[in-house]
């Protein structure tokens, strides 16, 4: 069983926030393979099942999301290899996909509560957002919509992170990163 995490914050206000990118992944795969939810309130999150898959949307808000995490992987469990996080990363020009296992938070609040509640032993999906000039800007960014410009892109960025994403539950994180990261910007 594999478990899938896009990292966001609930409510319509952050729906199309920067931070919210990992949520409109699963939202992009819940819409391919039309799974089942999952309702259990311990879970604190929108859960989906598709045979082995599990896609999960921790509805805690961001700096809580290890708890949604940690009881899903528990109530299945799952072991921290079979957990994919797909996450905003600031560190990253928009555009930009890359891969990861374990490591540093790099600031990310959701990762850090995953990594108190589980380990950093996952893999990571980590999706550019760019960065703002100033680092007192960071929240106010992380928190703002995709400009009009970065909005055509986005959905290509969307997809093609939903594909690595999916092909991670089959495939070596380093066979999926040789084909679906980029140095550059895709957009």
């Amino acid at each position: 069983m594999h478990l899938i995490v896009g990292l966001g914050n609930p409510t319509d206000k952050h729906k199309n926030n920067r931070h919210n990118v990992g949520f409109m992944v699963i939202d992009h795969i819940v819409d391919l393979l039309k799974p089942s939810p999952v309702k259990k309130s311990s879970f604190k999150g929108e859960l989906y099942k598709k045979e082995k898959l599990l896609l999960l949307k921790p509805q805690t808000f961001m700096n809580l999301s290890g708890e949604s995490v940690r009881e899903v992987a528990s109530f299945y469990k799952i072991p921290a290899e079979n957990i994919i996080v797909i996450h905003d990363d600031l560190d990253l020009p928009f555009g930009v996909i890359r891969f990861k296992i374990g490591g540093s938070s790099g600031g990310h609040n959701g990762l850090k509560s995953i990594d108190k509640y589980l380990s950093n032993a996952y893999k990571r999906v980590r999706i550019g957002i760019g960065r703002p000039k100033t680092k007192e800007e960071v929240v106010k960014y992380v928190l703002s919509d995709f400009t009009k410009e970065e909005e055509e892109c986005l959905k290509n960025i969307v997809e093609r992170a939903a594909k690595a994403s999916l092909l991670l539950t089959q495939e070596s994180i380093e066979k999926v990163a040789n084909r679906y990261s980029s140095k550059k910007s895709i957009c």
